[in-house]
C-alpha cells in the first residue's frame, strides 16, 4: 500500500474544503470498511447502509488506531473530529460516494488493476459461466488467472465465497491488491448492472469488457429497460474511456442492444456471433448434454473448437469466451486447445446423477429468458417429459414473475411452483404474481423441499426434472435469515428414495 497524508488525498480526489476536516493531517497507511479489521494508520470508510448508521463505529475504530474516516453526513465531520480523526465528507447521492471511495482505494492500494489484465463481463444471463470459462482457458494458456463474481473469488488456492456479484469498493480493491500480490496475471470479473450504475468499479482500469445479452431483470432497481441498458453500457463508455490500458469491447452482435452499441461505441470493439458480418464468426456445429462443437472463423483463419459443457445457451457463453481471447491477442489454434478442457460453473446446467433413469438438472436460471433457454435446451435433448420446479425471489422485480410462468408453462409438461428466496415478502403473494402467467398442468407447493421431492416422485424413466432459480446457492433467504438449502443435495436425496 502507498502512504498519503489526508491533505494529499483530498487534493488528488478533487475534494472541496467544505468536505474535509483536517486536524494534524495524518498519514494514511491503509483503508478499511469493516470496523473489526481496522489497524493503526487506517482510514475507515463509513459505508452508507439501509440497516444501520455506520458512523456508530467511529469510536471503536479510533480506539483501534484509525487516523481518519470517510463519512456520509456533514454532522459526522464534527463527530469524527471530536474523536481525534481527520474526516472526509462525501454526500451519498447517486453514485458519488462509491466513486470517491473507489478512487481513494486506487490511490492507497497503488492501483493493482494496472499490474494485471482485467476483463469485465456483463449481461443479463451467462456472466458467471463466461467468466468461469475464461479463467480456465487463460490458465490453460499459461496465465495465473483468477475469477471474481457470483460464486466468490477463485484462484489457484481455491474458491472463497463473497457477499455480492461485484463487491463494494473497499472489498473490491482489497481483492485486486491481494490478487496482484499473489502474482495473478489476469482477473476476470462479473460486472453487474447494480455495480456499474453505483460505480463500485470506479478507478479500475480494464483491458476488455464483454457484453453477452440484455433481457428483463432488475427492473425493481433500474425502473426501465432503458435505464438497465444504460447501466450495462457504462462498461464500454465510461470505463473504456478511463482505462489507462488498451481496451477492447467484445460485443454479441446477435443481441439487438449489442448490435446498436457496435454502431456508436467510442472504444475499439470486436463483435461475435453466428451472423456473417461478425468479426469473430462462431457457429454451433453440434450441441449435446455435455459437449458443444463450434466452428470459429476470424478473417481467413478457421478452427473447430470443442468445449465440455452442454446446452444451447452455452453456445453464447463459449462464443464470448473465444472472442475475448481473440481480443486479447491469442490465435484460434491456441484458443482451441485452451477451451478444450474447460468445465461448467457450479449450479449451471449441473446434473444430479443417479441410476434411476430419471435426469435431474439444477440451474441458476432466474429470468424469463434464461428459463426459456434452459427448458428449450432440455426439450431438444430428449423425448421424455420435462418437469420444472421454479419460483421467484422476494423483494425483487415483480413484473418478471408472470413472464417466468409463461416460459415454464410453454416448455414444461408439468410445473411445480414453489418458493425461491422469499426474503421479507409473503410467499403466497409471490406465487399469486406467478400464477397470473401460468397455464397447462401445474401444482403449487410453497415448501421447496416438498416440491422437489414431488417432482422427482412424479418423474418416470426418461423424464427430466429441471430445478431452476438457485443453482449453486446452498441457502434459502426467509425473512432476513439465511437457512441451509441446496437443490442439488435435496434432489439427490429424492432420487435415492426412488
Amino acid at each position: 500500500m502507498s502512504e498519503y497524508r489526508i491533505s494529499e488525498i483530498a487534493s488528488a480526489l478533487g475534494l472541496l474544503k467544505a468536505e474535509i476536516v483536517v486536524g494534524v493531517d495524518p498519514v494514511v497507511k491503509g483503508v478499511r470498511a469493516d470496523s473489526r479489521l481496522v489497524e493503526s494508520g487506517d482510514i475507515y470508510v463509513c459505508m452508507p447502509s439501509a440497516s444501520r448508521d455506520t458512523h456508530q463505529f467511529l469510536p471503536e475504530v479510533a480506539r483501534a488506531g484509525a487516523v481518519a474516516a470517510v463519512v456520509h453526513s456533514q454532522s459526522a465531520l464534527k463527530y469524527a473530529q471530536g474523536l481525534g480523526l481527520a474526516a472526509i465528507w462525501v454526500e451519498p447521492r447517486g453514485s458519488r460516494f462509491n466513486f470517491v471511495v473507489g478512487h481513494l482505494c486506487r490511490l492507497i492500494f497503488g492501483d493493482p488493476s494496472l499490474k494485471m489484465r482485467v476483463i469485465g463481463v456483463t449481461g443479463t444471463n451467462g456472466k458467471t459461466t463466461t467468466a468461469w470459462l475464461m479463467r480456465q482457458a487463460l490458465a490453460n494458456l499459461g496465465r495465473k488467472a483468477a475469477y471474481l463474481g457470483t460464486l466468490g473469488y477463485l484462484d489457484d488456492d481455491g474458491l472463497r465465497e463473497g457477499a455480492n456479484t461485484t463487491p463494494f469498493p473497499v472489498e473490491l480493491w482489497g481483492v485486486l491488491a491481494d490478487a496482484a500480490e499473489s502474482g495473478v496475471t489476469d482477473l476476470i470479473l462479473e460486472a453487474s448492472s447494480h455495480a456499474l450504475q453505483e460505480r463500485r468499479l470506479a478507478g479500475v482500469s480494464f483491458d476488455a469488457g464483454v457484453f453477452l445479452n440484455l433481457t428483463q431483470d432488475h427492473l425493481d432497481f433500474h425502473g426501465s429497460m432503458e435505464n438497465y441498458a444504460a447501466a450495462k453500457k457504462l462498461l464500454f463508455t465510461e470505463w473504456a474511456a478511463f482505462s489507462e490500458k488498451p481496451y477492447v469491447g467484445v460485443i454479441n452482435c446477435e443481441d439487438d442492444r449489442g448490435l446498436e452499441w457496435l454502431r456508436e461505441l467510442p472504444c475499439r470493439s470486436l463483435s461475435f456471433g453466428a451472423t456473417v458480418d461478425a468479426d469473430v464468426l462462431v457457429a454451433a456445429q453440434s450441441v449435446g448434454v455435455d459437449r458443444i462443437e463450434l466452428g470459429v472463423r476470424l478473417g481467413d483463419e478457421s478452427e473447430d473448437v470443442t468445449v465440455s459443457l452442454g446446452g444451447g445457451f452455452n453456445v453464447q457463453n463459449s462464443s464470448a469466451s473465444v472472442a475475448t481471447l481473440v481480443g486479447l491477442g491469442y490465435s484460434l489454434s491456441e484458443i482451441g486447445v485452451a477451451m478444450s478442457s474447460v468445465k461448467p460453473a457450479p449450479g449451471r446446467f449441473e446434473p444430479v446423477l443417479s441410476e434411476t433413469g430419471i435426469s435431474v438438472i439444477v440451474d441458476y436460471a432466474h429470468t424469463p429468458d434464461a428459463l426459456e433457454q434452459l427448458l428449450g435446451t432440455v426439450r431438444d435433448l430428449g423425448e421424455g417429459r420435462v418437469i420444472c420446479v421454479f419460483g421467484c425471489g422476494g423483494d425483487r422485480d415483480r413484473s418478471k414473475r408472470p413472464k417466468m410462468a409463461v416460459a415454464a408453462s410453454g416448455l414444461a409438461d408439468f410445473v411445480f411452483v414453489t418458493s425461491d428466496n422469499p426474503r421479507t415478502e409473503d410467499p403466497e403473494k409471490i406465487v399469486a404474481d406467478i400464477l397470473v402467467g401460468m397455464s397447462g398442468e401445474f401444482s403449487v407447493e410453497l415448501d421447496r423441499l416438498a416440491a422437489i421431492f414431488a417432482a422427482v416422485k412424479m418423474a418416470q424413466r426418461g423424464d427430466v426434472v429441471v430445478i431452476a432459480g438457485k443453482g449453486h446457492e446452498d441457502y434459502q433467504i426467509i425473512g432476513r435469515k439465511k437457512e441451509w438449502f441446496d437443490d442439488r443435495v435435496v434432489a439427490a436425496e429424492a432420487l435415492a428414495g426412488r
